[in-house]
């Protein structure tokens, strides 16, 4: 009887921040910094907790990408020349995390997320207004590689995967912070599948705690992409910076 108290008691503690995590990941990504903590706080061991993660966060990926694509604001055409990369970016990822230690990545990975939220945060005009004009060549190559590599950060290692994704089509279509949070979660719900399956095939996922948060998420991620379609470039740009330096600052305290 004790056991099953426990795990309800854990299980109602998930659902609370899976609910939290989707939600602010709707908005301006990142969060993974609240879901991924949880998992381990309850005891997960590491790739146990990065395959169950992988299921209620592509529940969430799903939910999010349907009400930005309802409100015309994922790029449909762009999109599947650039989610195939994203796929097999992800699978390749996951293939090289359960046999290499994703520990290595962090140094890295650390001074990119600072970068990109110092960046962001300094800059008056990034991703406030909608400069797409259309797509050549070019753009769709470096969007192709900016894709794949994406897609293999998410699956090998995953924290701040969004805010990559959002800066990054910021950066190379001209996106404002809607359309690039709705294009982001298209490829973030691509590369949470691939990965998905390959953890799944693994038999790295605990149903009995990735449904119920999978559940709350799914909500979260419903309400938080429905604000952030409705506030716009300058309620998400804040967001999207605190999340990013919340990210990178986490990594660096776990460095040091």
């Amino acid at each position: 009887m004790l056991t099953n108290v426990h795990i309800i008691y854990k299980i109602i503690f998930l659902c609370g921040a899976g609910f939290l995590s989707a939600f602010v990941d709707a908005i301006a990504g990142g969060g993974g910094l609240i879901s991924v903590p949880a998992y381990f706080a309850i005891g997960f061991p590491p790739h146990f907790t990065l395959g169950t993660n992988k299921f209620s966060a592509t529940c969430s990926s799903l939910t999010s990408t349907i009400s930005f694509s309802k409100s015309g604001k994922v790029d449909r055409d762009i999109l599947k020349i650039l989610l195939p990369f994203t796929f097999l970016g992800a699978i390749t990822g996951v293939v090289t995390v359960l046999l290499l230690d994703s520990s290595v990545l962090k140094p890295i990975v650390l001074i990119l997320l600072l970068g990109v939220g110092v960046y962001s945060f300094f800059s008056k005009t990034i991703g406030i207004e909608d400069n797409f004009i259309g797509v050549d060549k070019k753009m769709l190559i470096i969007g192709s590689i900016f894709s794949f590599f994406m897609g293999f950060y998410d699956g090998f290692f995953g924290p701040g995967a969004g805010s990559f994704m959002i800066f990054g089509l910021i950066k190379i279509f001209g996106f404002d912070f809607v359309r690039a949070s709705g294009n982001a979660k298209a490829m973030n719900l691509t590369s949470n599948f691939a990965s998905l399956l390959t953890f799944a095939i693994n038999r790295k996922i605990y149903y009995l705690m990735g449904i119920p948060m999978a559940l709350f998420m799914i909500i979260g991620a419903y309400l938080g992409s429905k604000l952030a379609i409705k506030e716009g470039a300058k309620f998400i740009k804040p967001i999207f910076v605190t999340m990013s330096l919340l990210v990178a600052f986490k990594m660096l305290y776990e460095l040091f």
